[in-house]
């Protein structure tokens, strides 16, 4: 797997990226040599945070992040954040195989077999009308709905947005290409 390492306000120090290359190559059983992660480094206030986007062919993304006093323990939660969700997805594809569809998926065949974890279903379907308006206006109408996000047209392009809601209180845009 390829290792992008980058920090954001930070200078990311040689001796931290060859601890995070150390520790990801944990990972590395997992994956083919042609997906990528991205790994991030910054810090909020005295926190050290860790970020790690993993993108495997098929369009699967897996990530993680982990706010904390250093970084050498952030790492260490993420890995096991991403070995988590290895063996989640794992078993989602396992169960569809049992079911007579045809998935394959052979970024995640090294995995050991782990427990079947709850994994969630859809339980609810939705059909919505998408309504032009502004981006200040889904954010209005994500807050009186009191939803995390929000789906509607750009007024200007007519094209699908999806405003949500960040844990530092902001407001994140998503704009499908």
């Amino acid at each position: 797997m390829k290792l992008n390492i980058k920090g954001k306000n930070i200078n990311v120090y040689e001796s931290l990226k060859e601890e995070a290359k150390e520790k990801f190559d944990r990972l590395d059983k997992y994956f083919n040599k042609e997906e990528e992660m991205d790994l991030k480094f910054s810090t909020e206030g005295n926190l050290k945070k860790v970020e790690s986007t993993i993108f495997l062919k098929g369009g699967t993304i897996l990530r993680a992040e982990e706010v904390n006093d250093n970084f050498s323990t952030g790492i260490d939660k993420v890995i096991d954040a991403l070995v988590r969700q290895i063996r989640k997805q794992k078993t989602k594809l396992q169960r569809n195989r049992r079911n007579g569809e045809s998935i394959k998926f052979e970024s995640f065949d090294n995995i050991e077999e782990g427990k079947e974890e709850n994994i969630p279903k859809i339980k609810r379907q939705k059909e919505i009308v998408l309504r032009p308006m502004s981006d200040e206006e889904a954010c209005m109408q994500m807050e009186l709905l009191n939803h995390d996000f929000f789906i509607y047209l750009d007024d200007e392009e007519m094209k699908t947005r999806l405003v949500y809601k960040r844990k530092d209180g902001h407001y994140g845009l998503i704009i499908p290409e």
